[in-house]
């Protein structure tokens, strides 16, 4: 049996779309570290580090991760632990990355996804048969629209809506008035059909100030409210407060904050990501609880290259608790765009080739591994040397 022999970590800096930003956010996105994972028979496994230094749980829960910082944790601590390790040891992979150090999600995330990666790879069949199974053969897209100005926002929803696009989420809390105001926007402009979300990334000051405004929203239809304070019992407030169904992502990043929340009944859905828990393994546990307490999910992430959202979309396929379209990328090479821009938000991107669109949602690839293959030479055009980082 062929085990793992190297993990390698590499800088990327994929060029943005346009200016994408949420509250709390201060440096820009698309600067992840990448992990190439080989095994002694030539085959690569890839995962992905999204690490934000502004990305952390409520009250310093959980702790930011910059992309140094997540390369420091590979490279001195889990690459030695997991090297030598066979494939499909999943529960055994997180249980050397956590005794050898703890928390560090982002950094075991990468390592995780190039394990599944190269697990299925070597297994020949799909990751999402090593997740369970299809739980849905398409993943509907949520387009994000960040901290834009309102006229802007207002055109990119109508193209995106054109675009077969569903369901639009909308950055809020910085300004009550705004947030208001550009919710009334967008929905006179695309209509009744869409379904629209708000998220204040823990924004508003106070549950008071939060109630205030989504109520002020809600005449305009809003599917749900994502993490508008911080702090789980303060959600709670808030869900009690409105009708509008209460979005959990900052206070969940793991199965033991996903019990807290359903115990106070502090939010109806829950927002899973690949990489809060640390990894594949660790979402699919979160997804389990979620379903066992009857929360609703989507997958959610921070503007993955391609390689991270493979992830996403498996998850998202695979999680039978993911009933929500997710905020995922529509991961697309240059010369396969061709001037949409739903769930696009860089001009080129590390596949071979671009995930498909169709009616809103990802079809999922019936291929080996995590699905389309990186390109490597992207990889290194993208690379950002040691000297720059």
């Amino acid at each position: 049996m062929s085990r793992i022999v190297s993990v390698e970590t590499l800088l990327v800096q994929l060029p943005t779309r346009r200016v994408h930003k949420w509250t709390g956010l201060t440096e820009p996105i698309g600067r992840y570290l990448i992990v190439r994972m080989k095994d002694d028979a030539g085959h690569v496994g890839w995962g992905e580090a999204p690490a934000l230094k502004d990305w952390g749980g409520e009250f310093g829960r959980y702790f930011g991760e910059s992309p140094s910082i997540a390369r420091h944790v590979i490279e001195h601590y889990l690459a030695v632990a997991v090297t030598g390790m066979p494939h499909g040891d999943f529960a055994g992979l997180h249980r050397r990355m956590d005794a050898v150090i703890k928390g560090y999600p982002y950094a075991k995330a990468a390592v995780d996804f190039a394990y599944y990666d190269l697990s299925a790879q070597v297994l020949d069949t799909p990751v999402t048969t090593l997740l369970g199974g299809l739980a849905r053969e398409r993943v509907p897209v949520t387009h994000s629209i960040g901290l834009l100005g309102i006229d802007e926002a207002v055109n990119e929803c109508v193209r995106v809506v054109g675009e077969g696009i569903r369901t639009i989420k909308i950055k809020v809390g910085q300004d009550p008035k705004r947030d208001v105001e550009i919710v009334r926007a967008i929905r006179e402009a695309v209509g009744p059909a869409p379904d629209l979300c708000v998220d204040a990334n823990e924004g508003y000051a106070t549950p008071g100030e939060a109630i205030r405004t989504l109520r002020a929203m809600e005449p305009y239809g809003l599917k749900y409210a994502e993490q508008p304070v911080m702090g789980i019992e303060r959600l709670a407030e808030v869900s009690r407060a409105i009708d509008t169904p209460v979005m959990a992502d900052e206070s969940a990043w793991n199965a033991h904050d996903v019990v807290q929340i359903a115990e106070r009944r502090a939010a109806e859905i829950v927002s899973v990501y690949t990489t809060k828990p640390g990894g594949l393994y660790r979402a699919m546990e979160v997804a389990a609880v979620c379903k066992a307490a009857g929360i609703v999910c989507n997958v959610n992430g921070s503007v993955e290259t391609g390689i991270g959202n493979r992830a996403n979309i498996a998850l998202a396929a695979s999680a039978p608790a993911v009933t929500l379209s997710c905020v995922v990328p529509v991961s697309t090479p240059a010369a396969a765009q061709g001037g949409q821009i739903g769930g696009i938000y860089y001009t080129d991107d590390l596949l071979e080739a671009p995930m498909r669109l169709v009616e809103g949602a990802i079809e999922m690839p019936e291929v080996r591994g995590m699905g389309i293959a990186v390109d490597e030479a992207k990889v290194a055009q993208y690379r950002v040397r040691q000297a720059e980082a």
